[in-house]
Order: structure tokens, then C-alpha cells, then sequence
């Protein structure tokens, strides 16, 4: 656990988008997720819409989730298809670290027909033992997913893109959402953390976080910086596939958790994804005069591989 920089907040960008909330094709504002997501990769967004009542009831109902006995947590114990509850110890996000000290609650769209083209397909497991969840989490996806929506819209036209152009195969998504319960831990072994040094594997990150902080963000000189709670925010960040399609320039930040505040930590998720059969290649941003060497990839099989590396119930 290196030292930590706690900077003020307005060293993470902060964007408003209310304009692209509302289906404008605002250029500044693209303009400002272009740079943002070139640098630091991590940026906070306002004017997002979401309905700050929806949030605190569903961080509620997670909070009950979480403190209930495990034998009932195990009744929706986590499936092939990523859904459910994942116990402390079930995800491993650095190799060099322990497992993550974390719980989750996953779920996800459902579709019945399209749930046999990916793994990550499949049916909610919802807790009896806390009936709102399913139409609190149902309605936070929806509403999340829209803000994903709108953002790939302005990351497109800060490339100089049709706004369009990540949106042409997101009619059958396999974007999840979820809760992240973090307990308070002693900062005690150096290796054990809320959620290891990772980048996310996908898309696109949309992140409500509460109060509490801990989430820390390392720049591009290696100092690990503390991403400050932001009333009203969200943090957005930029996964390995957005950045493998824009060739690195949009930076995918490795962060962590470390919740040593003396209370619990409740986060609530969305991870943005396309179509599995979408294909993840620079040459379609960049075109045919790209030199590198990153190859195509569709989003499903790139998805299939990290979760297998990264969560013990997939062996």
C-alpha cells in the first residue's frame, strides 16, 4: 500500500453532461470527455439524471442485502452467467495480492432470447429476503444504461466520429450491474485490499459511490491518487476495450479499493458492454494506416477470458 496523494477534487476532471442527457450533439463537452479520458482516464460526471431517489433506496435495500446471514446470501449464490452474490474471497483482481475483500450483488438485462450467445446471458436471481431489489436494480440499469448510452455518443464525436459509431450493435448489450460492499478493514497486511490494482475489462465504467471514499486512482507517474466522493456525481472510467478500440489513446486507469474509513462501504455499478458479436479493432477508428499491433477482437471473447482468469467459481 504506497502512499496515497489526496488531492483536491478538481485535479479529476468534472463534466457536466446534461446537454448529451438531453440527445444534443454538444461539441465542448466532447471536446472535454476526449481530454479527460486521454489523461487520467477517470472523470467525474454531473447532469446525469439519474434519480437521486432511486439510488438511495436501492443503496438501502444493498446494505440490507449485505448484512443478512450468509445462509441467506447463498440462496442466490452467484451462477455461471455472472449473476447473484459473490462472497469475500471469490474475486482476485491482482495477481500479486490476495483475494478481494469485497461482496458483490450482480444482475444484468434479461432477454430470454438472446440468452444462449454469451455466458454472461442469463436469469436475475433476486433475494426474497429483500423484495425491492429486483425493481430498484431493474430500474437503476435502465436508467445507468442510458447515461452509457449518451456517453459513447460523446466520446464518439470527441474522436471526430459519427455519434453513432460505438452504438451500432447495442441492441442485445451485456452490460451488468451491480453492489459493491465493502466492510472496513485494517490496514494491516499489504497485499489485501477491497478490490485489488486492476482496470476494468470492459467498455465503459459508470460508478455511484457514497461518502465513505477509498477508491484511489493511479496516474501516469505511478502515485495513487484518492478519487474524493463528489455529491451528486458519478465516476465514469474507461475499460481495456474502449481503450484497445482507440488504440491506447483513451487511457484504462488501474484503481483500487481500500476501505479504511471505520465504516461500510456500499458502491453501486454499472459496467457498459456492447453486443459479444461486436468487433473491438483500432483499424476501424484509425484505418488502414494504423501501425500497431493490437489485433481485432470481438467483446464477447475478450469478455470470456478475463472473467475466467478473475473469478474462481468459472473453474
Amino acid at each position: 500500500m504506497s502512499e496515497v496523494k489526496r488531492v483536491s477534487a478538481d485535479q479529476i476532471p468534472q463534466i457536466d453532461i446534461s446537454s448529451l442527457m438531453t440527445g444534443e450533439a454538444d461539441i465542448e463537452v466532447a471536446k472535454s470527455l476526449h481530454q479527460a479520458s486521454q489523461e487520467l482516464g477517470f472523470l467525474y460526471v454531473t447532469g446525469h439524471g439519474l434519480d437521486p431517489h432511486l439510488i438511495k433506496q436501492l443503496y438501502q435495500s444493498g446494505l440490507t442485502f449485505f448484512r443478512a446471514p450468509v445462509e441467506q446470501k447463498q440462496s442466490v449464490r452467484v451462477s455461471q452467467n455472472h449473476r447473484g452474490w459473490l462472497g469475500s474471497g471469490q474475486a482476485k483482481m491482482d495477481d500479486k495480492a490476495l483475494s478481494d475483500f469485497k461482496e458483490s450483488y450482480i444482475w444484468g438485462i434479461e432477454d430470454a432470447c438472446h440468452q444462449e450467445d454469451h455466458f454472461l446471458r442469463g436469469s436475475n436471481m433476486w433475494p426474497d429476503f429483500v423484495p425491492q431489489l429486483e425493481t430498484l436494480g431493474n430500474a437503476y440499469l435502465k436508467q445507468a444504461h442510458q447515461v452509457a448510452y449518451h456517453l459513447m455518443r460523446g466520446f464518439a464525436l470527441g474522436l471526430g466520429l459519427k455519434e453513432d459509431f460505438f452504438l451500432q450493435t447495442t441492441g442485445k448489450p451485456l452490460s451488468r450491474a451491480s453492489l459493491v460492499y465493502y466492510p472496513h478493514q485494517e490496514e494491516t497486511n499489504p497485499n489485501q485490499f477491497g478490490v485489488g490494482p486492476h482496470t476494468d475489462f470492459g467498455t465503459l465504467t459508470l460508478l455511484c459511490q457514497d461518502q465513505v471514499g477509498g477508491l484511489q486512482v493511479q496516474d501516469v507517474n505511478g502515485q495513487w491518487l484518492e478519487a474524493t466522493p463528489i455529491e451528486g456525481s458519478l465516476v465514469v472510467n474507461v475499460g481495456d476495450l474502449l481503450s484497445h478500440w482507440t488504440a491506447g489513446a483513451y487511457k484504462s486507469t488501474p484503481h483500487r479499493v481500500i476501505n479504511s474509513s471505520g465504516y461500510e462501504r456500499l458502491s453501486i455499478v454499472l459496467a457498459y458492454d456492447p453486443n459479444p458479436e461486436t468487433v473491438i479493432d483500432p483499424r476501424s477508428i484509425i484505418g488502414a494506416n494504423y501501425k500497431g499491433d493490437l489485433a481485432a477482437m470481438t467483446c464477447g471473447d475478450y469478455l470470456y477470458r478475463r472473467f475466467n482468469k478473475a473469478f474462481s467459481y468459472r473453474n
